[in-house]
């Protein structure tokens, strides 16, 4: 491979013209070190030339230092550009996936399909040993083996990921035409089928986000990025990640109006809940609910405290009624 591959590599890359496999060796790189991809633009001609003939002369001296069995020489000369460094990372990497690109296997079956049932949550384990709590009405589907240079699954729903850590074998979650990709961390997304937001929280790790074409952005603990597929707006903010992820726990009422625990079951169970009455709403309610409870128990329970009872609909809503507390 020319010093001029390289180059158009990288290019390709930031015209979004790069396939998945690609895409996915560049992104896990540009994740691990928060690189800006404009820094290669902003390189004039010369400058480009320069740096890939040194990063052309240290590929070689890597892959033949491997080929003898021997640990990678430490490099040896001074780039003087502030993030030519990290650039060289990133291709020396992609440089070594290309030169090996008739080995690399996609994950391209996915043989197996877990649906967790309204109401339900569902905990899987992954062949790799990752573990994943799948929300009520979605579905992940995965291959029986990750054997190629990448772990990809595919989600419809919502779903918490704790991922194990690989460093050579990126982790993909592809939600529609969105790709979240991780080494090893534990995270949350949110992608249902009437929506038109994906919403990823990170609960520990990094985890970097991208579309078909551009990176969006990278979200490290306590951050949440939401991305509208059809606007394609964006946006990242700081938040609590455990009430996130409050869907796949134990329930804990703290001194809660029975409207603030009627809007938790609701997100817990995605059922619609209503009252008959405003004095209803108004009653409070302490305690706990372990995950392994359903709707119908932890109602009768909240119902038995607040002097009230409910009943459910044909189309699955609920509506609480009775005199209420007093």
């Amino acid at each position: 491979m020319s010093h001029q591959d390289i180059e158009q590599l990288l290019d390709r890359y930031l015209r979004g013209e790069t396939n998945s496999g690609e895409n996915g060796v560049v992104e896990k790189w540009l994740a691990e070190r928060e690189l800006d991809d404009t820094d290669w633009k902003l390189m004039n001609l010369s400058a480009r030339k320069q740096w890939t003939s040194d990063l052309f002369n240290d590929v070689q001296a890597t892959i033949n230092s491997n080929a003898k069995g021997k640990s990678p020489a430490q490099p040896i000369r001074i780039i003087q550009w502030k993030n030519v460094a990290a650039i060289a990372a990133v291709l020396v990497v992609f440089l070594l996936a290309f030169l090996n690109w008739p080995t690399i296997k996609e994950n391209k079956h996915f043989e197996f399909a877990t649906t967790a049932r309204d109401n339900q949550q569902k905990r899987l384990t992954l062949p790799d040993g990752s573990i994943v709590w799948i929300n009520s009405s979605s579905e992940l589907k995965y291959p029986s083996t990750f054997d190629g240079k990448t772990r990809e699954v595919y989600l419809t729903g919502e779903a918490y990921f704790d991922i194990h850590h690989d460093t050579f074998k990126p982790f993909i979650v592809h939600t529609g035409k969105i790709k979240t990709t991780v080494l090893g961390t534990a995270f949350n997304i949110n992608a249902l089928k009437d929506s038109k937001n994906v919403i990823i929280t990170v609960t520990r790790g990094k985890v970097s986000v991208a579309d078909q074409n551009h990176l969006l952005g990278y979200i490290t603990p306590n951050q949440q990025l939401t991305y509208n597929t059809e606007s394609r707006d964006q946006s990242k903010v700081k938040i609590d990640a455990e009430k996130v992820i409050a869907w796949q726990g134990d329930l804990f009422f703290d001194n809660m109006t029975f409207s603030e625990v009627a809007s938790v079951l609701q997100e817990r169970f995605k059922v619609k809940i209503g009252f008959e009455n405003e004095q209803i709403k108004n009653c409070r309610f302490s305690g706990t609910a372990s995950k392994g409870n359903d709707l119908e128990q932890i109602l009768k329970i909240v119902c038995a405290f607040n002097n009230a009872s409910y009943k459910q609909h044909s189309d699955g809503s609920i509506i609480i009624y009775g005199p209420g507390c007093n």
